[in-house]
């Protein structure tokens, strides 16, 4: 805040939509399927139309609705509205900044990728890896002998992304992590990446000894909490990881998770093993590539580990005895008529998202895989991407919710260990305010995209797509926000109580 002057040069209100432009049917509608020229993805090689299946009925089935990438959008979108009106519960919505954000996140973008936009990579969990301008999955691909062909190299990547992503969760302000390969230190989303990478070639996941680069269910399942803490370096004095036991109950979960869907990880439950059920599913086509739509890949991870995600605690969501996932009630939705309890649930699913995201990238450098689709997914409604709204004024918490926030922080505080500097606001997971600041951020990450392509004078094909900016802009952007902004911490401006388990 203050980073910004206070001359509107555009409200959010004269913006397009581009989430109207992206979904139009209602919440309580199913549209026809939609046909998708050249697949909607990150990679365009000349492929015929795809036509993608309709969303599930949320009148008949209203947990399979809600737990699909159609309803994120179409979901969000309607506390979206209010914050075009500025009639949010929980926060201000001062559209004079929305400009003042999007020349923010065009100025990161210029600073590192002008004037060749096109090299922008998609969003994933593969630039993670490469910290410090270091190719280590380049590195891994070449260190495996080369008569492991293309779809292993696949499968092994895939084993180890899954479980890279699922491991990050927040760090915490103090873990660290050092390189046993390279001697350097690093934090957050990287060093939990490196870690994770570290610990997939020394075999942390693999129950067979003669193959230490591959995760599968039984080495998953043999995984004690002490050995996630070591190879995490993670120690409760001197280098606390915040929700470590939460980690290692999700590992143990993924474990049983992938044992329990040979038809999606193959008999030896490795998460790798989708991409033979991807390949050989009804809705794949073969042209010059393969064509696989986002909504089976989707479908694969929504269901396949469903089970991973805890059905109590705070919040969690069940409709019709089925666990929804990163999906909460909200009291800025519409509210639920008689029987219609799920109409006041906002989906977000930013774990399965960020999979999506991160999981496509080495099926389509290894394999030359298409995606059709891609434009279902969303912006993630994380910290980050929600952070920098924030800091840039564009939200501002209301008084009521910031004094609510930050008598939780203190009394954090003064619990042993935890940190009292740089106080923000702090709310569980399950929130009200945190719910309905995370929903709102995927309409602003959707305004956002048309907004920086008009200021860069980007148009049809060479347009940012949406994981670019988030990648190269937003995501990025808010990070170094929270840095200029809570140098000791560098933590976001609104702090969420982990447990690494809620995504």
């Amino acid at each position: 805040m203050g980073l910004f002057n206070k001359k509107s040069k555009s409200s959010v209100n004269g913006s397009t939509n581009a989430a109207s432009a992206r979904t139009s049917h209602s919440s309580l509608m199913s549209p026809p399927p939609t046909k998708v020229i050249n697949g909607g993805s990150f990679n365009s090689p000349s492929v015929p139309d795809v036509s993608l299946p309709a969303p599930p009925d949320p009148t008949l089935d209203p947990a399979a609705y809600l737990r699909s990438i159609y309803a994120v959008r179409a979901r969000t979108r309607l506390v979206y509205q209010r914050a075009k009106r500025n009639q949010l519960n929980h926060f201000i919505v001062d559209g004079s900044k929305f400009r003042d954000t999007a020349d923010y996140v065009v100025s990161i973008i210029k600073r590192d990728f002008a004037p060749d936009y096109t090299s922008i990579p998609a969003h994933g969990r593969w630039q993670h890896f490469e910290a410090g301008g270091r190719p280590r999955i380049d590195q891994l691909l070449s260190s495996w002998p080369s008569t492991i062909d293309a779809q292993e190299r696949t499968r092994r990547l895939l084993d180890l992304f899954l479980v890279s992503v699922l491991l990050d969760a927040g760090a915490g302000t103090r873990w660290t992590y050092k390189s046993k390969e390279s001697g350097k230190t690093y934090r957050r989303s990287e060093g939990l990446a490196i870690a994770s990478l570290e610990m997939f070639k020394a075999g942390y996941f693999s129950s067979d000894s003669a193959q230490p680069c591959q995760v599968d269910s039984a080495g998953l399942k043999l995984l004690t909490l002490s050995q996630l803490a070591r190879g995490l370096q993670a120690t409760p004095d001197t280098n606390p990881l915040a929700g470590l036991e939460g980690r290692a109950g999700l590992m143990t979960r993924l474990g049983d998770a992938l044992a329990q869907n040979p038809s999606y990880f193959g008999a030896k439950g490795r998460p790798g093993h989708m991409l033979d059920h991807l390949l050989s599913h009804p809705t794949t086509t073969a042209h010059s590539v393969p064509v696989i739509t986002v909504p089976t890949l989707w479908s694969v991870l929504i269901n396949g580990l469903a089970t991973v995600w805890p059905t109590t605690g705070p919040g969690r969501t069940i409709i019709d005895g089925v666990g929804l996932g990163d999906a909460w009630p909200c009291n800025s939705m519409p509210a639920s008529p008689p029987g219609l309890p799920w109409e006041n649930i906002v989906p977000l699913h930013k774990l399965t998202q960020w999979l999506c995201y991160s999981l496509m990238t080495p099926m389509q450098k290894v394999m030359k895989v298409h995606f059709a689709g891609t434009d279902l997914l969303t912006g993630l409604p994380e910290y980050r991407n929600g952070g920098l709204l924030v800091d840039t004024g564009l939200l501002t918490l209301k008084d009521g919710d910031m004094d609510r926030g930050l008598r939780k922080f203190r009394e954090r505080a003064a619990t042993k260990g935890q940190p009292s500097m740089e106080v923000v606001p702090l709310f569980e997971t399950n929130d009200d305010a945190v719910v309905e600041w995370r929903a709102v951020t995927v309409g602003f990450l959707d305004d956002l995209l048309v907004e920086v392509n008009g200021i860069l004078g980007l148009s049809g094909e060479r347009k940012l797509s949406l994981a670019q900016m988030l990648e190269a802009g937003s995501w990025k952007g808010g990070r170094e926000l929270a840095e200029v902004s809570r140098p000791n911490t560098k933590e976001p401006p609104i702090m969420i109580i982990s447990d690494g388990t809620v995504f």
